[in-house]
């Protein structure tokens, strides 16, 4: 049976994706984390209600590992503001920009400005080849900058998406400063295709990395466990069929 490489192994880096703060800090604890990411979409799931004082908890505890938080305006001005104000909370913060604005409108114009002003940016939402091809010469090449392709949103169309990450790892290939992130994972497999591809970081939501522990598992023991699941829960369901 092949045995996929252990995760420490990996060139990679994990960033934790969620916005759960117990888990935030339990996976900070664990050195395969390299890094987080979080959203609005999590903290609302999370039931965070005041986005700057959770942000401050979190860095509170995270010092010295890499932390992406997104801006919520949809308008340049106000972009640009929130920007600015997430950068100052701390050194390790990169913010995140979405590539384009609830009106299709990009965010190349909003992405120059930033970028000239020394903030580290995390470029996200992105799908394309072409996106990143005109992001490429507004981008600062001494700012560090992450540039975010959600793969499995691609994937989610039925198209392969380690095609389109082998061929954005190239166009960045010259670039030291800029970083290519797989984003939106589906299964722990995506840690591997993201190594095979290039990628230098995926960031994986708080449920998959609870399944690391599954990497090289027995799967003639896996099966049995994956029976007694089914069996158990039809018990205690109660069912019972007239035979």
């Amino acid at each position: 049976m092949n045995q996929a490489t252990p995760i420490k192994d990996l060139k990679i880096k994990i960033f934790a994706d969620g916005a759960d703060i117990d888990g935030i800090l339990s996976l900070n604890k664990n050195p395969l984390i390299k890094g987080f990411t979080t959203n609005p979409t999590l903290m609302r799931a999370s039931g965070i209600t005041d986005y700057e004082s959770f942000a401050k908890e979190v860095l509170r505890n995270i010092k010295d590992k890499s932390i992406s938080f997104e801006v919520f305006a949809d308008d340049k001005v106000n972009i640009i503001k929130q920007a600015k104000k997430i950068s100052s909370w701390q050194e390790n913060v990169s913010v995140k920009i979405p590539i384009m604005n609830t009106k299709g409108v990009y965010s190349y114009d909003i992405i120059k400005d930033l970028s000239e002003n020394q903030i580290s940016l995390n470029i996200t939402a992105i799908m394309t080849l072409k996106q990143i091809e005109n992001l490429l010469p507004i981008l600062e090449s001494n700012n560090k900058t992450i540039i975010s392709v959600f793969a499995g949103r691609i994937a989610d169309t039925g198209v392969d998406p380690e095609i389109t990450m082998k061929e954005a790892k190239k166009l960045i290939s010259n670039l030291p400063n800029i970083q290519l992130l797989w984003a939106s994972p589906r299964e722990i497999l995506n840690i591997y295709q993201a190594e095979r591809t290039g990628c230098d970081i995926i960031t994986v939501p708080h449920p998959i990395l609870s399944k690391l522990s599954n990497i090289n598992k027995n799967l003639e023991f896996f099966s049995k466990e994956t029976v007694k699941m089914f069996y158990n829960d039809a018990k205690k369901s109660g069912f019972t069929i007239r035979i």
